[in-house]
């Protein structure tokens, strides 16, 4: 079932690039931004997650919190974090969970059989926990309107 705008966005608990378990709810009274990404190390999903990084003080200074999630292992995460110097929680949903309760997913990712991916989605949460803006793609290869993004967290008060 679909995420829809207006109602309640569903939780996980999913590891970070240290293997700490987090969860939607730990950031329950902030703005959240949930980038979903293909994986890591790939042109696009490098783009969109430094473009995240690049204009996170606009984000800081409006209470709202970036969080980035593929179905990549945490040590991968770890090292395309590192590598790109990024400064908000880059977390592994290898179980496959947050992607399937957000429907933010691709089967047989590019041809692979049995092998499932995120798509490439964002959602904003407002502080009580419920979706106020939705963009999901089912094309790989495109981003998410930043500018769009920014003025929907900026829209919630």
């Amino acid at each position: 079932m679909a995420v829809e705008i207006g109602k309640k966005a569903p939780d996980f608990k999913l590891y970070d690039t240290e293997r700490k378990e987090r969860s939607l709810n730990e950031f329950a009274g902030k703005k959240v931004v949930l980038a979903f990404y293909p994986g890591a190390f790939t042109g696009v999903c490098t783009k969109e997650l430094c473009s995240f990084r690049d204009s996170i003080s606009k984000f800081n200074n409006v209470n709202a919190q970036v969080i980035g999630i593929s179905v990549d292992p945490p040590f991968s995460n770890k090292a395309f974090a590192d590598q790109n110097k990024l400064t908000f929680p880059i977390l592994s949903d290898f179980n496959r969970t947050a992607v399937k309760a957000y429907d933010a997913y691709h089967e047989n990712f590019i041809g692979l059989n049995g092998y499932t991916a995120a798509k490439r989605a964002v959602f904003v949460v407002d502080k009580a926990g419920v979706v106020r803006y939705k963009w999901v793609s089912d094309n790989p290869g495109v981003e998410p309107n930043y500018d769009e993004v920014y003025k929907a967290v900026e829209a919630i008060k």
